[in-house]
C-alpha cells in the first residue's frame, strides 16, 4: 500500500474516532490508528529531533507580530503516573519553527508555516500543575507528541480545569449527575491503582463525549 493510501486511511479512521460512541469501539479504532500510523511514519523520511532547551519557556522560532492561527481543537491524549502525552496529528512541521510556552497551569504550542499557514494548540487552563522546565514537545513524520510532567504524581480525570467538578448538588432533580459525581469521588479516593485508573478512563471517556454513563466499565 501506498503512502497516499495510508494517509487517506489514517484520515478516514481518525474521522470515525471522532464520530464513536462505545468504548470497545473507540478502542478498536484507536489501535488501527496506531498500527497506520506507524506503517506511515516507517516510510517516510526521518525527521532529525533537536534536544530542546530545558527552558520554561522555550521559543525556538520568533513569530512575527500579527499573525494569524488556524486553532487545532482536535487531539487525544494518555497518561502514566508521572506524565501526561498530548498527539496532534499534523504533517509538515518544522522543529526550527516551533513556538512554546510552558507555565504551572497551561501550555500553549504553535506550529508555523505549515504548508503556508499556522496553527495553534492551546490549553489555557490545565487540570493539575505541571514542571514547565521538563515539558517538550517532539515533531515525528505524521504527528506532533507533546509531554507534560506532572507536579505531583497521579491520575488526572480531565486535561482541563474544571472548577467544583465533584461539588454536590443542591437540587438533586435538577442535576441527576450528581450523584453519580459523589459515588466515583468516593470509589477513586479509597480505590486500588487499578480501580483509580478506571475510573480516571470512564470519567475522560463521559468528558469527551464518548460514552454518556461515566459508571460504564466500571467492574
Amino acid at each position: 500500500m501506498s503512502a497516499d493510501e495510508l494517509r487517506l486511511d489514517l484520515e478516514e479512521l481518525l474521522r470515525l474516532e471522532g464520530l464513536a460512541k462505545r468504548p470497545r469501539v473507540v478502542s478498536l479504532l484507536s489501535n488501527e490508528i496506531r498500527s497506520v500510523d506507524a506503517k506511515l511514519a516507517s516510510r517516510a523520511a526521518p525527521v532529525p529531533v533537536p534536544t530542546p532547551a530545558p527552558q520554561a519557556v522555550a521559543v525556538a522560532a520568533a513569530a512575527p507580530a500579527g499573525l494569524s492561527y488556524v486553532t487545532l481543537g482536535s487531539f487525544s491524549w494518555d497518561q502514566d503516573n508521572e506524565k501526561i502525552r498530548v498527539y496532534v496529528f499534523l504533517e509538515n512541521v518544522d522543529q526550527e519553527k516551533l513556538e512554546t510556552t510552558f507555565k504551572p497551569m497551561s501550555a500553549d504550542i504553535k506550529f508555523h508555516d505549515v504548508k503556508g499557514k499556522n496553527y495553534r494548540c492551546a490549553i489555557p487552563k490545565l487540570n493539575k500543575e505541571i514542571v514547565p522546565e521538563k515539558c517538550k514537545v517532539v515533531v515525528k513524520p505524521t504527528k506532533i507528541v507533546i509531554t507534560l510532567w506532572k507536579a505531583s504524581s497521579g491520575n488526572w480525570l480531565d486535561l482541563h480545569y474544571k472548577e467544583d467538578k465533584f461539588k454536590p448538588s443542591m437540587d438533586k432533580e435538577k442535576d441527576p449527575m450528581s450523584g453519580i459525581m459523589d459515588l466515583m469521588k468516593g470509589m477513586y479516593e479509597e480505590g486500588d491503582e487499578d480501580m483509580k485508573r478506571t475510573i480516571a478512563k470512564a470519567w475522560s471517556d463521559a468528558r469527551s463525549g464518548k460514552t454518556a454513563d461515566p459508571m460504564k466499565g466500571l467492574p
